[in-house]
């Protein structure tokens, strides 16, 4: 099941396990137009995490990450696409799943109209995305970006 976490506490945590992004602070992670996520088993263990930005604009590194993203949620404005810049899971499979619920939580809860990735420039990234039905959409100096169909 998935949950949206709202502490510090909660993400501060978690966020060190972040092996993709880990110097990005808890309070970053719960800036207005964005969400951190987790999966929980059926025994309430956390089995994986995923944070997102809202923005209107696909972002190319992290610098453009936060700009959009605060850009998009000035005066209690929402972007349209949602941005998936970390996932990680504690579980074999969980980081497909988180993915994938992600995805239906973001189409129930949130005004989007799409589910981009801003992506490490690994083949690890690149297998994951592809495997679980994302398409390649641009690859950047920095980063790049799939995108999965909501």
């Amino acid at each position: 099941m998935v949950e949206r976490l709202e502490t510090l506490k909660q993400v501060y945590a978690l966020c060190q396990d972040d092996p993709v992004r880990p110097h990005i602070s808890a309070d970053q992670r719960l800036q207005k137009g964005k969400d951190v996520l987790i999966l929980r088993d059926d025994k309430e263990n956390i089995t994986a995490v995923i944070c997102i930005a809202y923005t209107n604009e696909i972002p190319t590194n992290e610098k453009e990450l936060e700009y959009y993203a605060q850009a998009a949620s000035q005066d209690g404005q929402h972007g349209s696409i949602a941005i998936a810049y970390t996932v990680w899971s504690y579980q074999k499979g969980a980081g497909r799943e988180m993915v994938l619920q992600a995805r239906d939580f973001i189409k129930k809860h949130r005004p989007v109209t799409r589910l981009v990735t801003l992506s490490p420039l690994t083949i690890m990234a690149e297998r994951f995305h592809i495997r679980n039905g994302a398409s390649l959409l641009a690859v950047h100096p920095y980063a790049q970006n799939f995108e999965y169909k909501i």
